[in-house]
Parts: C-alpha cells; structure tokens; sequence
C-alpha cells in the first residue's frame, strides 16, 4: 500500500498552460460525453457563431471561457477543450465551406501552400491582446480541420504551474541532457519552458531553441536568446542542430526529440559541452532511457549506452491530472537524477533496475510518478480514483 507523506512542494494551484489538443481516434466519443456537462460554474461553456465569424473572435471567446484549446471540424460543432475535457461550444454545425473560410482566413501564403502540398501545417497564430496559439490544420474526409492550442504570453513560472522548487535544479547544469517527457498534453512544454525561463533571468548565456513551431517566446533578459522555427528558419531539427554546433550556443532546446538523427546530435551536442534540453513523449524514466537506445541500430548501443550514462542528467515526467475541488488539474512527476548507480545501469545494460532507486532515494531528488501520485492522494488533492487512471502500479492503490 502506498501511504506517502513527505511534504512534498507541490502546490495546488491550478495548471492549464498545455493541454492535449484530443485531435485523433476516440475525440468524438469524448466530446459526445462532454456534450452537455457543465463547467465549474454550473454553466454549459458557449460561444457566440454566425456565418462569416471571424476566426480571432471566436479564438477571444475561448479565452474567455478558460479553454486550452478550440477545435474547428468541417460537419461538426465547434469544440473547446476546459480542463482537459471537450466541450461541444455551438449547437450549429460548421460547413465545410464555412471551415475552409475561417482557417484559410489566417493562414500565410506560404501556409497555404505547404497545407496543398502536405494536406497538414503547423503554425503559430498570434492575437495582439489576447494570445498566441500553436495550430495545426489539417484536410479530413469532411474537409478542412484546425485546433489551436492556447500559449500564453508569457513564459511560466515554476509556482505558476504548481511545480516544486527542487525542479530549479535543472537549471544549475552548464552540460549535459535534461529530458521532459510524457504524453500529449501533460504539460511537458510548459514546465521546460518555465526551466528556460529562469536560466534566462539567471545566467548570462547564449539560448538557442529549435521548435516546430515557436511556442512561448522568450525575450532576451541575463541571457542572448534565438528561437529558430522549422519550415521557416531552417529545414529540419537535425540541420538546425548541426548548425547550432557553430553558434555558440550555452543551451540548446530542441522542441521534441523525433528521430534517431536528433536524438544522435542532441547525445552528440551534450556531451561536447553544450546544456541541451527537450521534451520526449515516454511515460517514465526507464523507458526514456529506453526509448533514447532503442532508435539506434544494436551495433552502436554499447558507445550510446556509455555516452548517455555521462551525458544525461534529469529526466522529468509528468502528468496532469484532474483535481478533487474546485476543477483544474495537477501536475504528477516522477523525477530521475543521474548519479554514479543509476549511470553504472545504464552503462551496463541494466535500465530496468532504475526504479528501484528512485524508490528509495528521495533524499537524492528521486521520486516515482506512483509516490507522487500517493501524496496528492494523501493531501486530499485527487480522488485515489483518479490516481488509479495515472498510477504506474494500480494494485498498490488499496
């Protein structure tokens, strides 16, 4: 049975900065569930629609009623998505015409020509006042689709998010890998770019971040800062990063580690020296590690092995899970630090054998997602029900 109360510093403050766009197979059962269910104030969430609505307005709307995100479907409502459940926000279907008017509204030429060519594009969108938002759109059966995804102004704060002060440690490395991983939405993205943020306002650095597209823009503060965007600034994450090689740079963030060339260069870049950040879409730490030899023919995994053993420092996974009051939801972790053990498991072939020393070294900065999950359920945070949907091991729940 899991009874964990360390006194953990996770605050209980509400965290929306990043949420799954729920685009894929399973939206419309989840969206006909949320059909009517009302928000935290007893209200089903509204927006106003006419034909020929502007697409900033209805952007401003979703704002305005909390939403992470707007999804725009050719044959179908317009959707938001509050808290990480959608909402069916209209009680009209959009055409497809009326779609393609609306999306091809905001788009560059440029965009334009990559969606005919690619059928998909991913962009940001920016709304003077209101917010930015990083979009894809996307052609369907029906026609034409867009969700956007809400990024705020501004970089987070660490407190903003309801994270702990320990994670500051990701900061204090001048080489070597830190890893933010989880599933679509669980707010990984927004979590390193509160980590960038403070190296920013602290250090006195070169910041080159490599994205698909830019989402929170960080404005030069301590540190120089040069956000470069793929399809627009440069071809590919490989080639920026290859580039990024001859630019001096101090950190590096890459936006996601997609394939075998980047995850080569980011190892390459971390070892040479460079602090190099990015996000992954694995559940836990062993499987990062995992996941990081896996992409490699088995010939090379003994030099990879060795040079991640030295090379990796933090791995950070989390989720964001629903709170038991008041709506929101809270940020779960489970936290990796690289010491002499853990890079001897990995060296050896042995990753599996990693979790157990998260589990007994919380002193070290150790922490399992299923003990961080355990103390939100102890604090009364979350219902053990929902620890039970995130929980590594369901059977300790008892």
């Amino acid at each position: 049975m899991l009874r964990i109360n360390d006194n953990l510093s996770v605050k209980e403050t509400r965290y929306d900065r990043d949420r799954v766009s729920g685009a894929g197979p399973g939206w419309e059962t989840a969206a006909a569930r949320a059909k009517e269910k009302p928000n935290q104030d007893g209200e089903t969430p509204r927006i106003d629609y006419a034909v020929g609505s502007d697409l900033r307005d209805l952007l401003r709307q979703a704002a305005g009623l909390g939403a992470s995100d707007l999804h725009v479907h050719s044959g179908a409502a317009l959707r938001v998505r509050i808290d990480g459940e959608i909402h069916k926000a209209t009680p009209c279907v959009l055409s497809p015409e009326e779609c393609e008017a609306l999306i091809g509204g905001v788009l560059t030429e440029d965009q334009r020509k990559a969606l005919e060519d690619r059928f998909q594009v991913d962009f940001a969108y920016d709304i003077p006042g209101v917010g930015r938002y990083r979009a894809n759109a996307y052609r369907q059966q029906r026609g034409l689709d867009a969700v956007f995804r809400v990024i705020k102004p501004a970089p987070p704060s660490l407190s903003e998010l309801g994270l702990p002060e320990e994670l500051e440690r990701c900061t204090q490395y001048h080489q070597g890998l830190v890893l933010f991983t989880g599933p679509a939405g669980c707010g990984k993205s927004s979590t390193m770019a509160a980590v960038v943020n403070m190296i920013n306002e602290q250090r006195a650095d070169h910041i080159l971040t490599i994205e698909d597209p830019i989402e929170y823009v960080h404005m030069p503060a301590s540190c120089s800062v040069n956000q470069r965007e793929t399809g627009m600034h440069t071809d590919s994450f490989s080639k920026a990063l290859r580039a990024a090689l001859r630019e001096d740079p101090d950190v590096i963030v890459i936006g996601e580690l997609r394939d075998l060339e980047t995850i080569s260069l980011a190892i390459t870049a971390a070892e040479t020296g460079h602090l190099v950040m990015g996000t992954l879409h694995t559940s836990n730490a062993v499987r990062t590690v995992n996941r990081l030899l896996g992409v490699f023919p088995p010939e090379q995994r003994s030099q990879i092995r060795m040079m991640l053993s030295e090379s990796l420092k933090v791995v950070v996974s989390q989720r964001l899970v629903q709170k038991a009051k008041n709506g929101g939801r809270v940020a779960a972790l489970e936290v990796m630090v690289n010491n002499r053990a853990i890079s001897n498991l990995i060296r050896e072939d042995r990753a599996y054998q990693i979790k157990s020393i998260l589990q007994t070294g919380r002193a070290q900065g150790q922490r399992l997602l299923d003990a961080s999950l355990a103390d939100l359920v102890n604090r009364k945070v979350i219902t053990r029900k929902e620890a039970l949907k995130y929980a590594e091991e369901p059977d300790q729940f008892h």
